[in-house]
């Protein structure tokens, strides 16, 4: 983990952030999708996304490709300039897993 003298985690670009939360909400969707399929409880039951949003199907459409979107651009990373321009491996603490070097 980037402390904050190398300036990775904080850095980086608005949409790399709402990636990673938006990850973080359909990696719980599922998880929740999954618990409720093994309790015996209808598909969409633990769907949070569908129950937040389901009178506007094309929202929910939104939401869900937004996150396929997310989990695409975290494979390949962001190419933007704030982005390339943190490089976390040239500072000691991130290259040695933040324990210092003997």
């Amino acid at each position: 983990m980037c402390d904050s003298k190398c300036g990775g985690m904080g850095h980086k670009c608005a949409p790399v952030k709402i990636g990673k939360l938006l990850l973080i909400v359909g990696g719980l969707n599922w998880g929740l999708i999954g618990a409720g399929m093994l309790s015996g409880a209808p598909a969409d039951a633990w769907n949070v996304v569908h129950t937040l949003l389901a009178g506007v199907p094309a929202l929910e459409a939104l939401v869900y490709i937004l996150v396929g979107v997310s989990a695409v651009v975290k494979l390949v990373g962001c190419k933007c300039k704030k982005c390339m321009a943190v490089n976390c491996d040239s500072c000691e603490s991130c290259s040695t897993g933040g324990q210092k070097k003997m």
